[in-house]
């Protein structure tokens, strides 16, 4: 345990050469040692007369210096940008030093970043991409109408733009804020787009915000002109419907759509989901053609092949959805859906609809469901533009799945 007679740590968090708040003054003014890094010890006023130890060592080494330099009585102030509360070094001091530690903060980076994009930030969530995996920081960014990232040389800016665009996510408002409050204080406005492609500050945070909630319009079972097909070679709008929410989507599956013609399934998931990851598995050339222009805002891969074939190489799904190719497809897929995943499947004939239950039924007891999708649309009769009924034929749709 520490001796009573060696002196307190301060943690001083600054922007460019500020530093806030008159206890904070006093911490770096009364310091006799001055830790932290090339910029921030440049920053510092001339009359700050402490000795400055610039960081070029391990952390390790770091706290080991402070606790050498604390044995001599010295006092010592670590500088930090911002808040070092938040996603900072106030974690480590404490852990090692407990209550011996005083901190003095800054606005946090995502404070003055938010403040830039005139945007309140009570209900943002706030990721750091600095040190931690590029794909934590993207699952939680998928879903976050409001998020600030910190990001580093090894995730900068433009890689966090390129890996929601190849998420799926396409919709963001962009603000990058690099070296706030400093002389050369940049913030520059742009969207997903201009961030994966541009060249930015690695040592920024990035502002992302989405349209407001009130605005979004959720809307799937789109109408059969919304994609090109082939002939009518499409999951009908009401029977789409059924089998997406049959489906049980998140953003965090993958997810098969095996012939799946205009991609018209696919699609739809993708938008219901974002960062959902979807593989549209179609043997004709054609439509896969098809399948990439209909998803011009979402990102979905097309694999060109025939099912079962086909599935080699991809990733195990956590939903299917199975569009034709009768009871051997259906089979084959079910083999492959991963352990508690959804399989849905639209047919035509009841004889294989209710194999495919039967099958559903071997995995696991009275897990396969069925129900019949019939749909009367109106249609224009008469010189009077009067409406009759007109029925589509019925479709059957199977799902289940392990447990």
């Amino acid at each position: 345990m520490d001796s009573p007679e060696r002196p307190p740590i301060s943690i001083v968090g600054m922007h460019g050469s500020s530093w806030f708040g008159a206890r904070a003054e006093h911490a770096l003014r009364s310091a006799d040692v001055l830790v932290g890094t090339p910029r921030l010890l440049d920053a510092l006023p001339a009359d700050v007369a402490g000795e400055r130890i610039a960081l070029d060592r391990s952390l390790d080494a770091t706290i080991d210096l402070i606790d050498s330099r604390r044995a001599r009585g010295q006092r010592v102030c670590q500088l930090a940008s911002g808040d070092p509360g938040f996603f900072g070094i106030v974690r480590l001091l404490v852990g090692r030093f407990g209550h011996t530690v005083e901190v003095f903060p800054a606005p946090s980076s995502a404070a003055l970043g938010f403040a830039r994009a005139q945007v309140n930030w009570d209900d943002a969530v706030v990721v750091s991409a600095h040190g931690r995996p590029l794909e934590d920081a993207v699952s939680q960014l998928i879903t976050a109408p409001k998020a600030a990232v910190l990001v580093s040389p090894d995730n900068p800016p433009e890689v966090i733009g390129q890996a929601l665009l190849d998420a799926g996510v396409t919709e963001r408002r962009v603000t990058v804020c690099s070296h706030l409050e400093e002389a050369n204080e940049s913030v520059i406005d742009t969207d997903l787009a201009g961030l994966a492609t541009g060249t930015f500050d690695p040592f920024s945070v990035v502002i992302l915000t989405a349209e407001p909630i009130g605005q979004r319009t959720v809307r799937w079972g789109q109408p059969i002109g919304a994609f090109d097909r082939r002939d009518s070679m499409i999951t009908k709008p009401e029977v789409r419907a059924v089998a997406l929410s049959k489906l049980a989507l998140r953003s965090d599956m993958t997810m098969w759509d095996v012939g799946a013609a205009s991609g018209s399934v696919g699609i739809e998931s993708a938008r219901l989901a974002p960062g959902l990851r979807v593989y549209a598995i179609e043997q004709h050339l054609e439509d896969c053609d098809r399948i990439r222009n209909n998803a011009s805002d979402v990102a979905i891969t097309v694999v060109n092949g025939s099912a079962p074939d086909a599935f080699d190489g991809l990733p195990t799904p956590d939903a299917i959805f199975v569009g034709g190719g009768g009871r051997p497809v259906f089979e084959a897929s079910l083999e492959r859906l991963g352990p508690g995943g959804t399989i849905v499947a639209t047919f035509a004939v009841m004889e294989t609809a209710l194999a495919a239950v039967d099958l559903l039924d071997g995995v696991t007891a009275n897990s396969g469901e069925l129900v019949q999708i019939a749909v009367n649309r109106s249609v224009p009769i008469g010189p009077r533009q009067a409406r009759r009924l007109e029925a589509d034929n019925p479709v059957f749709v199977v799902w289940g799945g392990p447990v």
